[in-house]
């Protein structure tokens, strides 16, 4: 069993659980309620389960949508900060076994920025995990800027994890099961994503680190399309959109456990953009810790998405 570093794996703080449990309603009772056990535990359960998994550390993140339903935005800035202490303190029960995302109001972009940095320099958070828009605003708004400067300055990771669309999307009316997470979700961040490449906002910031998971939300798949579609529309930017994809995003496999769609982010991307997560407990950890194991891959690739390509991201 190859030791793993996993990225995407949720919990949820005290004042965060009323955001939460409205987006379970579709749910069963009897799974919402294990679901809750699973992300407020710190230590059997989830321990457990990282051992069963090979995961040697997990860095943890609230489980959307957190802040980003919040429309006051004072309301929305303290209640990050709490949820980043609670986290804290969990995570140093622990320091061998957890780090964390800090969990960030953009609302006010200033606070976040300071939250941000507050996070990673006081707390040793690796980064941020934002859960989709915030009430509509994607994070390629010109508005972000500070957050962003923030987030460039301390190198920190800026993982953007799927949230329900604003406006339900119509073409999947009628076939609910289309819904969230089975498609719904990744064309709506792999579509957030694409506004940051498209709206320049890796030109005004080239260092910014951006993360997304679920094999990178079809990108990788569309490297020579955003290229053929940006000439034909005559998109002003400094680099092809494929270049700012291979540069500026990481992606994890959370909840994509087959090799083909490994293979091709590997190969679109490269070796070291590619890395592992158990998107815990909304998937099986077991199943996607042996799923790493046992793919056919050479064993120091293997390893590279395992551990070491997280561990040199987020100097682990």
């Amino acid at each position: 069993m190859v030791q793993k570093i996993a990225l995407e794996e949720h919990v949820l703080t005290p004042g965060l659980v009323d955001y939460w449990r409205p987006t379970m309603t579709e749910v069963p009772p009897a799974f919402v309620e294990q679901l809750y056990k699973q992300l407020t535990d710190f230590d059997a359960l989830r321990l457990d389960s990282m051992d069963k998994a090979g995961i040697a550390k997990a860095v943890l993140s609230v489980s959307g949508p957190g802040v980003q339903a919040e429309r006051d935005a004072g309301v929305a800035t303290r209640k990050a900060r709490e949820a980043n202490d609670f986290l804290a303190e969990h995570i140093a029960r622990h320091p061998d076994r957890y780090a964390g995302f800090a969990h960030v109001a953009v609302q006010d972009a200033r606070a976040a920025a300071r939250e941000l940095e507050r996070c990673v320099r006081e707390l040793g958070f690796k980064g941020a995990m934002i859960n989709g828009h915030t009430n509509g605003l994607y994070l390629d708004h010109t508005s972000l800027a500070p957050f962003w400067e923030a987030a460039e300055a301390l190198g920190a990771l800026v993982y953007i994890h799927p949230t329900d669309p604003l406006v339900p999307a119509p073409v999947l009316d009628g076939v609910p099961a289309l819904r969230r997470a089975t498609w719904e979700w990744g064309f709506e961040t792999g579509s957030h994503a694409l506004r940051l490449v498209f709206a320049g906002l890796f030109d005004r910031y080239p260092k910014a680190k951006v993360a997304l998971g679920h094999m990178g939300e079809t990108l990788p798949y569309l490297l020579w399309r955003f290229d053929s579609r940006a000439k034909l529309y005559n998109v002003k930017l400094a680099k092809a959109p494929s270049q700012y994809i291979k540069d500026n995003i990481v992606v994890t496999v959370s909840g994509v456990y087959a090799r083909e769609p490994l293979m091709c982010a590997v190969d679109a991307l490269g070796r070291d953009r590619v890395m592992f997560a158990a998107d815990y407990p909304f998937e099986n950890a077991e199943e996607a810790g042996h799923f790493l194991d046992d793919v056919a891959v050479p064993e120091d690739l293997r390893a590279d998405i395992a551990f070491n390509n997280a561990a040199k991201l987020l100097g682990m």
